[in-house]
Order: C-alpha cells, then sequence, then structure tokens
C-alpha cells in the first residue's frame, strides 16, 4: 500500500476539478473486503483511474489514512507477520540503514533512485514523508532481504562523504570536463527537434531530457559537429527548440500514450511510466516553492 500527500500547497488537483483541492491519495492491491472497507471509512473517497489511485479529500486526510493503513497492517496476515519476524530473528539484517519498529521495520537512507525503486515493489512498504522513512512490515521481509544487498549498496554509493570522494576522484578527467559540457548544454533549456516533426508548443512531451513543455521552436539550424557528442544522430535538418519544466497541473492534465515510442524518436507523448515520477517530482518542487514562499 502506498499513500501520498495532496494539499492546495502542494498542487494536488484531482481530475475534473478547476480549483486545487486539499487532500491525500492512497492505492493498495484490489481486494473487495479492503475495498468495503475503505469505502466506509471514507465515503467521500473518489477513483482515479488515470492515476490507479483513491482520492481523499481534506486536510487531515493524510493522518486518516495513514492510520486506517496502520490499522489494517495490524489486523492483516498475522501469521505471515509473525513469520517474518521469526525469519529476521533467525537471519537478521544488520545496517545502520534499518530500524526494527513495533509493526515491522523503518528504513533511512540518503535519497537514491535505486532505494526508492527497490522499496516500491517489496510488498506493502509506504513512504512516510513526515518522519522521511520507509515503513515495510515483517510480512515483507523476504522479498526485502532479497533486495537489501543493492538497496545497501546504493545508499552507501549516495552518502555525502562517498559522493565526495568519487568528484574528487572525477575532478580534472576528461569524464569530468564531458559531465561539466553537459550539465552547461542542459542550462541552456535547449533541444535538437526534426524540422519535419515539430512537437505541439505548450504541452507536456517526452524527450531524452525527460517530461519538458517546448515554449517555441526557432529557425535556427543546429551545427551537428558543435553537439553531437550531446545528441548523437542530429543532422544539418534540425532546428533548435526551447524548453521549460511542467507544472504539476499540466502532467496530471496529460493523457498517458497507450503505445511506446519509436526506437528513434525525438518526442513522444508521455506513458503513464513516465508521467508518475514526473508528476511525483512535479509535486514536490511545487511543495518546496510553497514552503519558501512568506
Amino acid at each position: 500500500m502506498s499513500e501520498t500527500k495532496s494539499s492546495a500547497s502542494q498542487g494536488e488537483v484531482p481530475p475534473g476539478d478547476d480549483e486545487p483541492k486539499p487532500g491525500a491519495e492512497v492505492s493498495f492491491p484490489y481486494d473487495r473486503m479492503t475495498v468495503d472497507q475503505f469505502r466506509k471509512q471514507f465515503p467521500r473517497a473518489r477513483w482515479n483511474d488515470v492515476r490507479k489511485a483513491w482520492f481523499v479529500p481534506g486536510r487531515t486526510a493524510s493522518r486518516r489514512i495513514g492510520r486506517w493503513l496502520a490499522k489494517l497492517e495490524a489486523e492483516a496476515d498475522a501469521h505471515a507477520d509473525a513469520k517474518g519476524r521469526d525469519a529476521f530473528a533467525f537471519d537478521p539484517i544488520d545496517s545502520p540503514y534499518l530500524e526494527l519498529g513495533k509493526a515491522g521495520f523503518r528504513i533511512r537512507t540518503p535519497y537514491s533512485k535505486t532505494v526508492v525503486d527497490e522499496l516500491r515493489v517489496v510488498p506493502f512498504s509506504r513512504w512516510d514523508s513526515d518522519l522521511r522513512v520507509w515503513h515495510v512490515p515483517f510480512r515483507s521481509y523476504d522479498e526485502l532481504r532479497r533486495r537489501w544487498p543493492d538497496i545497501e549498496a546504493a545508499a552507501r554509493r549516495n552518502e555525502p562523504e562517498e559522493r565526495r570522494r568519487r568528484a574528487g576522484e572525477r575532478k580534472g578527467t576528461e569524464q569530468d570536463m564531458l559531465s561539466k559540457l553537459r550539465s552547461a548544454e542542459r542550462k541552456r533549456r535547449r533541444y535538437p527537434l526534426p524540422a519535419d516533426d515539430l512537437p505541439p508548443i505548450g504541452r507536456p512531451v517526452a524527450t531524452s531530457y525527460g517530461i519538458v513543455v517546448f515554449t517555441h521552436v526557432t529557425g535556427e539550424l543546429v551545427a551537428p559537429g558543435l553537439v553531437a557528442d550531446f545528441y548523437p544522430g542530429v543532422t544539418e535538418d534540425y532546428l533548435w527548440g526551447y524548453w521549460r519544466v511542467p507544472t504539476f497541473d499540466e502532467l496530471v492534465r496529460t493523457w498517458p500514450a497507450k503505445t511506446l515510442p519509436l526506437g528513434d524518436a525525438k518526442w513522444w507523448q508521455p506513458t503513464i511510466e513516465e508521467l508518475r515520477p514526473a508528476r511525483r517530482a512535479a509535486r514536490s518542487r511545487e511543495a518546496r516553492k510553497q514552503a519558501k514562499t512568506p
């Protein structure tokens, strides 16, 4: 099960609404009894078919969902929890990133996309944005144990000291120079586009940079010899398009593609797998901006 905060300050916009509404999302494996319990507990909840999650309105929705999830976890599959607890006692994970709690495990690591991707597929794991820890119940210990080597290795790679050490080793190397050039190129917020296949202006589309919104396409031709290291396959028939980061509202309203893009496509309609992380990132971005606003 997973729960995502959503409030007016975070820019959450349930599909079909014109104004931001406070609330939170929750998703869980389908089970008729669980759905019935959920609807009784949250009669105002609405199903979002695009995001495959329930939206619960209200400023206290996140806390109420958290309490409901905690109660559900405490009641669900006591035998599996006991089995997972015994498995941990027999073959424990000894790691500074894992703590033992009353109902399971608490996992706190430096940010790593690998860690996030691994923990998301552990059954019944959930992210606590207030405490900034992952909660994993005892019943999921076998899967957590199987994935733990990759989780711990990624966490150690992203420790501040380790990142500084790697940066020091790269300093002055050809790889370091190329990385700086790539970073400088990205900051220009331009992207080569085939003149005969231009993207729509003002709508989110996917590119090798991720999901962006093109603001305008100039008549300036791309010089392949100068940017070939950054954009392989670019020819003299390409034009520069300038882009910006999409807002959370734009991403929520973007309809996902039902088919995968062609292998040589320079831009395409984003799939739901591309939209989900982009929406999470946009929501976090806008929440940080709101928090800084006096």
